[in-house]
């Protein structure tokens, strides 16, 4: 596949397709370094474009209900950061209007389903197009939440199609590392697995305590008397419905074998309250404590910082 990119990590025109949290931190990131001259941005919200357009995240704004598909022309790299459901749609309208040298991409937290439907709807366009998956994020959403160094020392992920050229998959892990990012490759399924445990589980955990609390007769008082570790694990309940909706469902299979087993975990916990099992307990804490302790160490942003992002943009 032939390319206009000057470098790895330059390029003249942008379109974001969902002008959010990522999507709008992707633009301000490679604005930051000097690494695009125009964004154009395309969304559901004007004022949320228009909010992108204040920010100096897009040069331009259109919406998904307007002909968008035209600001395609001339575009160098397309990133889609939409909720991963919109995708099947949104594919079969790029495909007709993609340049031949871009590079269309995404920003999705699930990667069989989307490559089925990039299979299933791009057609001849299917070899520009290069998976991916920014680990970053906050509970924040909307190009007002944006900010430059979101990807900055997080994970961005890869998973590259067969038929995609060496030289795209090079320029897109060029525009990450621009950002701040290290980038990484991973097999489809092994990404949806691997998320499946660390990310969308949590989620889903956090989403459901929440839920239950909320729909207590005596909710008002349980949320007057929750403190930091309330705020701590269910901090990224306040991120997009959505989002998390389109997830959950996109990754079911994995996610319900992680559910699965986060149900039998509890139920060996719960039996050792019942029957006052204060050493197992304590076994299973110390064991849990020491490898949590070991990940803020190793991996975890600012030494502990929450893995999907800071509190505060």
């Amino acid at each position: 596949m032939p390319s206009r990119l000057r470098s790895r990590a330059e390029i003249a025109k942008l379109v974001v397709i969902g002008v959010g949290l990522i999507g709008g931190s992707f633009s301000l990131a490679l604005r930051s370094a000097g690494r695009v001259e125009r964004v154009v941005g395309v969304g559901r919200s004007r004022a949320n474009l228009d909010v992108a357009r204040s920010r100096g995240i897009i040069d331009e704004g259109i919406t998904l209900d307007g002909d968008w598909t035209r600001e395609l022309a001339g575009a160098d790299v397309v990133l889609l950061a939409t909720p991963v459901g919109e995708f099947a749609s949104l594919f079969a309208a790029i495909a007709p209007h993609l340049p031949k040298a871009a590079i269309l991409t995404d920003a999705g937290s699930t990667k069989q389903n989307v490559i089925a439907e990039a299979r299933a709807h791009l057609g001849d366009a299917l070899p520009q197009f290069v998976p991916g998956h920014p680990i970053a994020g906050t509970e924040h959403t909307g190009a007002a939440a944006a900010f430059a160094t979101l990807f900055r020392d997080r994970n961005v992920v890869l998973t590259p199609l067969r038929e995609n050229d060496a030289a795209a998959i090079a320029t897109l892990s060029g525009l990450w590392s621009a950002c701040g990012a290290e980038v990484r490759e991973l097999d489809p399924a092994q990404h949806d697995r691997i998320f499946a445990a660390v990310s969308h589980l949590p989620h889903l955990l956090a989403f459901g305590l929440v839920d239950l609390l909320a729909t207590r007769p005596d909710a008002a008082e349980l949320f007057r008397y929750a403190a930091s570790g309330f705020r701590d694990f269910t901090r990224i309940a306040a991120g997009s419905p959505e989002m998390w909706r389109d997830i959950s469902v996109a990754n079911r299979e994995a996610l319900m074998a992680e559910v699965d087993a986060y149900r039998a975990a509890l139920d060996r916990i719960a039996a050792m309250v019942a029957a006052s099992d204060a050493a197992a307990l304590e076994a299973v804490f110390a064991r849990a404590s020491a490898a949590r302790r070991e990940w803020g160490r190793r991996f975890a942003p600012g030494g502990g910082v929450a893995a999907d992002g800071p509190r505060e943009p």
